[in-house]
């Protein structure tokens, strides 16, 4: 019998640090307007979390709005086994685009991998017709302003989870895209691997093309370190693990035409096994079985203006081992594509400074202005609201005083976002906020490649708070450092005046200044005596480790695994600007 639940449950989570005040804008570990974060508490906070849980006589799904429309459940029911993995702790990591990844469930992501709102609450619709009940979460994204949502769905006698997911561009210009969906299963030494044949492209300390039949892993105990497999070429598009020792296993199937990327994500066994543990509450280990409508992860595509797409995939949960070759394609009977929902905005929060003021811009009344969010709100005008541009010119032209820095900082911000970083930067100068100053100055440095710019605008901060905040020192001293070695004593000034703050990110800075200092040795213990949280794709400290390696002639091989990076060569679309490479 098909029934649903609406219900509330509370989860163990560690709460975020903010990064800091300055926007997201042409920042590597950013994706703008969205917040990022910098470290995950230690200790969590009890929580509440919606869910919405659908079954049938053969399985039951639950699904979490408040974790980006995650799945968090595919229960077999008859012999009681879950097939996913999900923790009962939501202990977000540093992964980007946020660097606040959590593991576990099946994670829809959209415009980029991995979802900036996959911690965070979407909207949700449950309706149900004589054939079906359907759970759609989604919203309207904060970046481009583009509608996804993710429609869940179960018939009476489905003993599989079927997920149509649509993509919308209201925008009169294109935007670029990225969406995998990404199933956290069970991982046991002997989970086995159940994929196709086929060219494979290894993702691992290099990249490289394999013969899966030849050379691919056949259990997680074959991985022996974290690494990644796309399937170029499969000779079948059904795949999925099963775990003996649990009875479990989830596999995967799609139209290829629609859903052609297939991926495999494994930790494996030993060393790694660290990055899966960060996230979990007792140490379990998961890997990801993925799939998308893009081949592998290294490029995105493009939704032109009004374009509309989708596709449909399917999870089959399993208590056995399934032979791919022999698991068809379902053929569900679902809803007409104008039946699905196309959400808004999901969060009033995000929102509602921005939509009061467009609402004053329309009716001209000056009065109806806002007050402009404030130095202690990370909220930054939405690049994805095409039409604030010309409220936020108007309200700092009808402002004075601080309220019309804050505008023109909101402003330039904005612009910034929607890629006019050249006017962004002639806005921003005509603001007295020192966030305007800040955001001008990694904007000079990065955009526009000068340091001499840079370093002025950090200069002329007038706030003591502002300019001793971390994330103002570090970006102050990539500036500085890209000066000339006059600079040292102002950089070595600026890093005593918070040496007393237990700060990792700090830490980089301060061994870098010791490096140009010419004190490699005292960097090298610096950076020993760090507990650094772990951090996926980011290669700062590397390459730091590298110059001191080369200045005290280090003769090693052992890759520095305390450093909290991994080994993973670069790939993936997964920054919007690439990381920039400084002293």
């Amino acid at each position: 019998m098909l029934q649903s639940e609406e219900i509330t449950e509370v989860l163990l989570t560690h709460p975020l640090v903010p990064t800091g005040p300055i926007p997201t804008a042409y920042d590597p570990d950013g994706f703008y307007p969205y917040e990022s974060f910098c470290e995950t508490s230690r200790r969590p906070v009890l929580k509440k979390y919606r869910m919405v849980s659908i079954e049938n006589d053969q399985i039951r799904v639950k699904i979490c709005p408040d974790l980006g429309g995650r799945v968090c459940s595919i229960f077999l029911k008859k012999d009681a086994v879950e097939t996913l993995f999900f923790p009962p702790i939501v202990r977000p990591v540093r992964i980007l685009p946020r660097q606040c990844f959590t593991g576990g469930g099946v994670e829809l992501s959209f415009p980029i991998s991995h979802s900036p709102v996959e911690t965070a609450s979407v909207l949700y619709d449950v309706t149900r017709d004589q054939e079906r009940i359907y759970v759609c979460c989604g919203e309207r994204e904060l970046r481009f302003g583009m509608h996804w949502t993710v429609e869940y769905s179960l018939g009476e006698k489905d003993a599989f989870l079927t997920q149509r997911t649509v993509f919308l561009n209201p925008d009169s210009v294109p935007h670029p895209w990225m969406s995998w969906s990404n199933a956290g299963v069970p991982a046991r030494p002997d989970t086995e691997f159940h994929f196709p044949g086929g060219p494979v492209l290894r993702h691992a300390r290099e990249m490289r093309t394999i013969d899966w039949e030849k050379e691919g892993p056949r259990r997680q105990s074959d991985v022996h370190r974290m690494t990644g497999f796309f399937w170029k070429k499969p000779d079948c598009y059904a795949f999925g693990v099963f775990t003996p020792s649990l009875n479990a296993g989830l596999y995967h199937v799609a139209d290829p035409s629609q859903v052609p990327g297939i991926k495999l994500w494994s930790d494996g066994i030993g060393t790694d096994q660290a990055w899966v543990s960060q996230y979990t509450l007792d140490g379990e280990q998961c890997l990801e079985i993925q799939a998308g409508p893009l081949v592998d992860q290294s490029v995105k595509d493009v939704l032109q203006p009004g374009q509309r797409r989708h596709h449909v995939e399917y999870w089959i949960p399993s208590s056995t081992a399934r032979e791919i070759r022999q698991i068809s394609l379902p053929q569900t009977k679902m809803r007409t594509m104008d039946k699905v929902p196309i959400f808004g905005w999901a969060r009033d929060e995000d929102v509602t400074d921005w939509l009061s003021l467009t609402r004053a811009k329309k009716s001209g009344d000056v009065s109806q202005i806002p007050q402009a969010p404030d130095v202690d709100n990370n909220r930054w005008a939405i690049s994805g609201m095409a039409d604030l541009g010309d409220a936020l010119f108007w309200a700092a032209r009808s402002t004075e005083g601080s309220q019309r820095n804050k505008w023109l900082f909101q402003f330039g911000a904005w612009l910034c976002g929607r890629g006019e970083t050249d006017r962004a930067l002639e806005v921003l100068a005509q603001s007295c906020d020192d966030r305007a100053r800040a955001l001008s100055g990694r904007l000079w440095l990065v955009h526009k490649h000068d340091p001499i710019a840079a370093a002025n605008c950090f200069r002329a901060i007038k706030s003591e708070a502002i300019a001793l905040h971390p994330q103002v020192v570090i970006e102050r001293d990539r500036a500085l450092a890209a000066l000339s070695k006059e600079t040292l004593d102002e950089r070595g000034r600026w890093l005593k005046a918070v040496s007393a703050l237990d700060d990792e990110w700090l830490a980089e800075r301060r061994a870098s200044w010791l490096v140009d200092s010419g004190d490699a040795q005292a960097a090298l213990n610096l950076l020993r005596s760090t507990r650094f949280q772990l951090v996926h794709q980011r290669y700062e400290r590397i390459r730091l480790w590298k110059q001191i390696a080369t200045t005290l002639d280090l003769h090693t091989i052992e890759y520095p695994s305390w450093l909290g990076e991994d080994d993973l060569a670069e790939f993936g679309a997964y920054r919007e600007h690439p990381e920039v490479q400084q002293r």
